[in-house]
């Protein structure tokens, strides 16, 4: 119980991340901020504690992008924030709204050059680099400012990730008052005179096709709406996965990088592209331009303009735009043109065996988070999915040692709904560490690692370039001893049909479970 006269600014940001309705926090209490761990106690947060800042970055970022809510980390000044830079920039980079509250050395001394413990020469800067706002508290007035900052961007402007840096000798000052969350602005709503010029230009297309990106989350029955009432495949970037299901007959999937969808798309008479900035990590060609019939819909007035122009730009709520489109599209006798065939090689044709079985032992509406790794990869094209916020990949900042930290963090977020995540042998181990917070939370989580002994993605680029294969194999450790090491359960399935039956076990355990899954599987 607290017995003190007042409350440190400490902890009435506790209070008032409460009222910005926060439920989880994922942080790593230390010297430098243990202030901000004073209320927690008696609060209805719910603190996780990972085994590195980096997973807490991770496991934010995984919550936010499963559920649609922030992700909050309490860290440390200096070495703290130098460990979570990593997830704050793969969140900037695919759009995650993730709140950093870190500490910083005491005004009167900062970056004094004296050897103070966690001393950086601007610990600000640094931070700042990877995302949309940065803020320094000096008052408790600056620490209220700088989180209703923080929630309105997130309530209304592109997901991104938020810093909020507060001196040691400012935490622990007197709150005073004020303590009380701001009201949020909405999303910008669409102008009409744009919406119907879009509502026009897809009426008298002959050849349209819809794109659909992670900004269009919720917008999925609209645009099937539309492509159904003109018969216009939908095709959807990595971070679209799952916003219309993989398995309606007009949706042609993720295969942006095939030649012949880009090609299909130069093509169409009209491109309808809902929340996307349609980077290079999308087409995976950077001589890929679509110079004329463009219409978007983005929320980013930046990526209304960049690097793709619009003969119809709409800043706009993904959602609620394309609903207002989607009641003055004419339906219209019209026949979908068939979908290119997908380009495959033996290595896809493997791959391709093992995500089928991983699809059909997992329930349709798993949430799924995958790693930088050729399973990964091939699953991003090749894998189905039915509904949104399902598929969380690394894909533009494409960062190692996402998928377990951010499937434990999508399992906070959704409760009852299965996670699983699919992470290859390299990537896991700059992560691993975090299955003891899976343990320990006793997660039913399918860990489905691809272990082919070398960084295999690597090696293949370098044979293409000409280079001789060097420093991409690796001595791998024996990963169901190190599970088990953990308290894990840990299974190495034999064949397809034994890869399957692991799944469904691992989804009904009390803790995680490492599934080691190898090319020789396919065979046995």
């Amino acid at each position: 119980m607290n017995t003190r006269a007042e409350l440190s600014i400490g902890e009435a940001l506790v209070g008032l991340l409460e009222q910005y309705g926060v439920e989880t926090i994922f942080g790593i209490p230390g010297v430098h901020n243990i202030e901000m761990y004073r209320a927690l106690p008696r609060s209805r947060i719910r603190h996780i504690l990972p085994r590195h800042e980096q997973g807490a970055g991770f496991m934010a970022d995984g919550y936010a992008r499963a559920t649609g809510k922030a992700g909050i980390c309490f860290t440390i000044s200096g070495p703290g924030v130098t460990n979570i830079l990593t997830p704050m920039g793969q969140a900037w980079s695919d759009s995650s709204n993730v709140l950093v509250i870190s500490t910083a050395l005491d005004v009167a001394y900062a970056a004094q050059g004296r050897g103070r413990l966690h001393e950086m020469i601007s610990q600000f800067d640094a931070a700042k680099a990877t995302t949309q706002f940065a803020s320094r508290a000096y008052t408790a007035q600056d620490v209220q400012n700088a989180f209703a900052a923080s929630f309105a961007q997130f309530a209304s402007a592109r997901p991104r990730p938020a810093y909020i840096e507060i001196p040691l000798d400012v935490l622990s000052q007197p709150a005073g008052s004020g303590w009380n969350a701001a009201g949020l602005p909405s999303r910008p709503q669409a102008n009409d005179m744009a919406v119907n010029a879009a509502i026009t230009k897809i009426n008298a297309a002959k050849k349209p096709c819809i794109l659909l990106g992670g900004g269009a989350h919720g917008a999925g029955a609209s645009a099937l709406h539309i492509a159904e009432s003109c018969q216009a495949p939908i095709l959807t970037t990595v971070a679209g996965k799952g916003n219309v299901p993989t398995n309606h007959p007009l949706v042609w999937g993720s295969y942006l990088a095939q030649p012949d969808i880009q090609k299909f798309l130069l093509e169409s008479d009209c491109v309808l592209v809902v929340g996307s900035e349609l980077s290079e990590t999308d087409f995976w060609n950077l001589d890929f331009t679509i110079s004329q019939n463009l219409i978007r819909i983005d929320i980013d007035p930046a990526s209304l303009a960049r690097p793709h122009s619009a003969e119809i730009a709409i800043l706009g709520d993904a959602a609620t735009t394309l609903a207002k489109i989607a009641k003055g599209v004419k339906s219209r006798t019209a026949h979908a043109p068939p979908a290119p065939n997908a380009q495959d090689n033996e290595l896809r044709i493997t791959l391709k065996k093992i995500l089928d079985v991983i699809r059909e032992a997992l329930p349709p509406e798993t949430v799924v988070c995958s790693d930088m790794t050729q399973i990964a990869y091939a699953a991003n094209e090749i894998f189905p999915m039915y509904n949104p916020r399902t598929w969380i990949h690394p894909s533009g900042f494409g960062t190692l040692g996402f998928a377990l930290p951010a499937a434990i963090g999508a399992k906070f977020g959704v409760g009852e709904k299965p996670v699983a995540a699919l992470a290859g042998d390299y990537g896991l181990q700059y992560t691993l560490n975090e299955l003891g917070t899976a343990v320990e939370h006793k997660l039913p989580l399918p860990i489905l690692l691809w272990n082919n002994d070398a960084l295999g993605q690597i090696r293949d680029n370098m044979v293409d370039a000409g280079i001789q294969p060097n420093a991409v194999t690796l001595l791998n450790p024996d990963f169901q001893m190190l599970a088990r090491a953990y308290n894990a359960r840990a299974e190495k399935p034999e064949n397809l049909k034994a890869l399957s039956m692991a799944i469904q076990a691992a989804l009904k355990a009390d803790g995680p479970t490492l599934i080691e899954m190898t090319p020789r599987m396919v065979h046995g």
